[in-house]
């Protein structure tokens, strides 16, 4: 795994640099992507830091131009991408009839069609070297959750995508896997626990008591997982949709 190179979308903080930062300390050259490139610098300065290899890409992931050029900079810095971690997302939160078509169509548009359009410009990398790891993230909100409509359809529709990922392209030694997520402490639950009108440390302390193992959850959970996914002996797992929440899901 040491000369393979990977993207990791969303990448300037929470579980995007924790999983930027686990797959560099494995080896990986890393491409840490996110809107803007300047946002990477604390995320690429830990990897390097630690001897590992990395470079920021500033790209605005539901724009196809975009991707392209963050991709085309990678590959002339790096070297070709065979791993991507599709990670980058937004939080609109709202009721469904308080909900505005913008904030409908922005959730989508980061999640689903972001992670549409790097795994396409990273797929033919795949395919040339006949070896690819594609990680998506999904959530527990994929089985729906209240304020979230938005959200829940762009994550369970990252499985769906994930799924059929798997089936394309099986047959060039490339595998497709989502990671859902439970309640993780990021700045995306700080801003859950806001809307809902709670202290952070108390909203956390009322989701632990509803987990099986007694906790929350860290972005390094989920670092470990992706770690896992995208190495060489996760060959055989492909098309599946893991639930790192604690305790059972579906």
């Amino acid at each position: 795994m040491a000369e393979r190179v990977a993207v990791v979308s969303g990448a300037a903080r929470g579980i995007g640099a924790a999983v930027a930062k686990r797959l560099a300390s494995d080896g990986l050259a890393v491409g840490v992507l996110d809107l803007d490139a300047a946002s990477c610098a604390d995320t690429v300065s830990a990897i390097t830091d630690a001897g590992g290899n990395a470079v920021a890409l500033g790209a605005d992931v539901a724009n196809e131009e975009s991707v392209a050029a963050a991709v085309t900079q990678l590959e002339a810095e790096l070297g070709a991408p065979t791993i991507v971690v599709n990670n980058a997302g937004i939080l609109r939160d709202n009721l469904l009839f308080k909900m505005s078509v913008e904030d409908w169509d922005s959730v989508l548009g980061v999640h689903l069609r972001g992670a549409f359009l790097l795994t396409r410009a990273v797929q033919k990398y795949m395919v040339e070297q006949k070896f690819g790891r594609i990680v998506n993230m999904s959530s527990t909100s994929a089985l729906g959750n209240r304020g979230q409509a938005n959200y829940a359809a762009a994550k369970a529709g990252m499985q769906g995508f994930t799924k059929t990922l798997a089936f394309e392209l099986g047959k060039f030694g490339v595998t497709a896997n989502a990671i859902a997520p439970g309640f993780i402490v990021t700045d995306m639950t700080a801003a859950t626990a806001e809307r809902v009108g709670m202290p952070f440390d108390d909203f956390q302390k009322a989701n632990a008591a509803q987990i099986p193992v007694q906790r929350v959850g860290r972005p390094e959970d989920i670092a470990h997982t992706a770690s896992f996914l995208v190495s060489e002996g996760a060959g055989f797992v492909s098309g599946q949709v893991i639930y790192v929440a604690g305790g059972p899901r579906d």
